[in-house]
């Protein structure tokens, strides 16, 4: 059943839309961009050209349309009724760029990955970035959520991030006003993320490229990294790793229709073949509900579910009560 009707809203953009030199797709599978695979249509995707073309769609659109960014798709679920109105998926060539900024200072735009900001600090000697190494996703969605691992997060090395709001006015937030906590940022959901600069540290290139090679090793011996999978599913409540939780629950390997909670790393979800948005959110859901019934604590999703269900296939969130 389709939910989204794509073709109707661009016509409604009228006469504004041949100015746009970006590609806007009516009715757009999302399972071919989120790295889940799975989900329904975006009613239109517009990837612009760059952030001047990105500007000047915004003043063009409506504000009751509804805009979602979905970044390279690499933590967020897509329900099977699709997302009503524009998804916003940045492009490589607008937005994908990394560069120097001065000593010890990288540029990078939203949708770079992580790894490559990693790798553009390793051949300069800029330490402080190996960890980036192992986190899947682009450099936006990074500094959104304040991405980290092995004991180090995204705000520990931003300076800056630049953003454009739903008006297509530019913004320019320090660290500081990003009001950065665990897996959180304060920044407005309406800001539109389109490059960070970073500062690290001087540090020997040897030293650096070992780091990354243990960050690299350590991700292929524990995650499912060649599987259809969003990342970490849930947030590690605060003096506990989600994982161990969700093994606590007897809910490693746990499978609904095609989708698993990993039997590897039991903190990621993935898609076995052609599961659906219901089933991963059904998962998703029954996982902290055992999690719950055995340790009394509930576990908060880090991947962002996106859109509507279809009718009769909703996943109603579990509701139980965090024990203090």
């Amino acid at each position: 059943m389709k939910q989204v009707n794509g073709e109707k809203l661009l016509a409604s953009l009228g006469e504004g839309v041949k100015d746009i030199r970006g590609r806007l797709t009516p009715d757009a599978p999302m399972d071919r961009v989120t790295w889940f695979r799975a989900g329904g249509l975006a009613e239109l995707m517009f990837q612009p050209h760059d952030e001047d073309d990105l500007i000047a769609f915004l003043k063009i659109l409506p504000d009751e349309v509804p805009l979602t960014v979905v970044g390279v798709g690499s933590n967020i679920l897509v329900r099977d009724g699709g997302i009503p109105g524009v998804v916003l998926r940045l492009s490589a060539k607008g937005f994908g760029f990394v560069e120097l900024a001065g000593e010890n200072r990288i540029h990078a735009g939203a949708i770079c990955p992580d790894k490559h900001v990693a790798a553009m600090a390793m051949d300069n000697g800029i330490g402080g970035f190996a960890f980036y190494y192992g986190i899947p996703g682009g450099i936006g969605g990074a500094a959104r959520m304040n991405a980290g691992a092995n004991g180090s997060e995204t705000k520990d090395r931003v300076i800056e991030v630049r953003a454009i709001d739903r008006k297509g006015n530019k913004h320019v937030l320090t660290n500081a006003e990003m009001g950065y906590s665990y897996r959180h940022s304060d920044a407005a959901d309406d800001l539109i993320f389109t490059s960070v600069l970073f500062e690290g540290y001087p540090d020997d290139r040897a030293k650096i490229r070992a780091e990354m090679d243990a960050v690299r090793n350590h991700r292929e011996t524990v995650q499912p990294i060649r599987e259809k999978t969003g990342g970490s599913t849930f947030k590690n409540p605060e003096g506990h790793s989600a994982w161990k939780l969700i093994d606590e629950a007897d809910c490693r390997g746990l499978v609904i229709g095609s989708a698993q909670m990993s039997s590897l790393h039991c903190n990621f979800m993935i898609n076995m073949g052609q599961a659906t948005g219901y089933d991963l959110e059904y998962l998703g859901e029954e996982v902290r509900r055992k999690v719950f019934e055995t340790a009394g604590i509930k576990l908060e999703w880090e991947i962002k579910r996106l859109g509507l269900f279809m009718p009769g296939r909703e996943v109603r969130p579990f509701q139980g009560v965090t024990t203090e």
